[in-house]
């Protein structure tokens, strides 16, 4: 009887696995009739095959994910468009909700002004100190802003907690009194306008300081006084008032001087010594009238009211609306 020959470990697998006993020659024998025989038999078969070709069959679930790699290659990309940035203008990068660029012309060379308006230009960095870092000024603003120094004296006379500025212009005075109040309401009837004020008083770094609102003067105050005193949320300490003066076409013009001829009109008499004696005399309120001079030429009147005015500076306590 001869040795039983050594399988090796694929023997040994196979009695392990399948329990079944390998015979002395090389050749497996199995039951092929039964269920468990025949799936050994392709187990068996599987490894046989794989070890000949000298490769390892990839698991199954690397399969699948190569599988799902190649469908999300292939399905359609669709990118997100980037969201649209803001042009960059006077102002610079991070101003652009403020910059207003492109609604007037920045004037940097006397050729570009018309002709109407070379004689502001030419005052141009009264008007605005910062005038060549990018302020704008339509032509109404043109010859209606107040110079930046005598803003500057108006705003110091006026300190205050708020102040409104019924007619803003461009920003000139606003500007002014936001570096001297803690707040400022400014109005005007023109969105242009606005914005550029909005604008210029960004490059001044005291936008923050100031309320931008589109109405007029009359109906503002008539709003704000209809409001009861528990809704008044900010209480207003000063109102400048600067309207428009009418442009150049206005020196052209004659003016209408009042008449001198009394007939037919009320006329205030004062009253005799004797109808005041024995009566204690109120002091009458003062209007100071400040003349502000540049070199030899008058720029602004400003009337001072109230406690504004010099010696009536008890006056400012009073609340101006009621």
């Amino acid at each position: 009887m001869g040795k039983r020959k050594n399988l090796g470990g694929l023997a040994h697998f196979v009695k392990d696995v399948f329990k079944v006993e390998p015979s002395s020659s090389s050749t497996l024998i199995l039951d092929t009739e039964s269920p468990e025989s025949a799936d050994a038999t392709a187990v068996v078969e599987q490894i046989v095959g794989s070890s000949s070709t000298g490769t390892t069959q990839a698991p199954s679930h690397v399969g699948e994910a190569e599988t799902r790699e190649e469908e999300r290659k292939a399905e359609p990309k669709f990118v997100s468009r980037p969201s649209k940035k803001r042009k960059v203008g006077l102002l610079g990068p991070g101003y652009e909700k403020y910059d207003a660029t492109g609604l007037t012309p920045h004037y940097t060379h006397v050729k570009q002004v018309p002709e109407k308006l070379r004689k502001y230009f030419s005052q141009r960095n009264r008007y605005f100190s910062l005038y060549s870092k990018g302020c704008l000024l339509d032509e109404e603003g043109w010859y209606s802003v107040t110079p930046e120094l005598i803003a500057d004296q108006i705003a110091d006379r006026c300190r205050c907690g708020t102040v409104l500025d019924a007619f803003c212009g461009v920003g000139g005075n606003a500007i002014a009194f936001a570096k001297t109040c803690e707040r400022v309401i400014a109005l005007d009837t023109s969105p242009v306008r606005l914005a550029l004020a909005r604008h210029n008083a960004a490059l001044y770094e005291v936008a923050d300081r100031i309320e931008f609102i589109l109405t007029d003067y009359i109906s503002f105050a008539k709003s704000y006084l209809t409001l009861p005193d528990a809704k008044r949320h900010r209480k207003i300490d000063v109102v400048f008032l600067s309207p428009p003066w009418g442009g150049p076409e206005y020196l052209s013009g004659t003016p209408t001087l009042p008449s001198t001829d009394t007939e037919g009109r009320d006329v205030d008499v004062p009253p005799s010594q004797s109808e005041t004696k024995g009566k204690e005399k109120e002091a009458p309120e003062r209007v100071e009238i400040e003349e502000e001079w540049m070199g030899t030429k008058l720029k602004a009147l400003t009337c001072y009211f109230g406690g504004l005015a010099g010696g009536q500076e008890h006056l400012f306590e009073k609340d101006l609306y009621t």
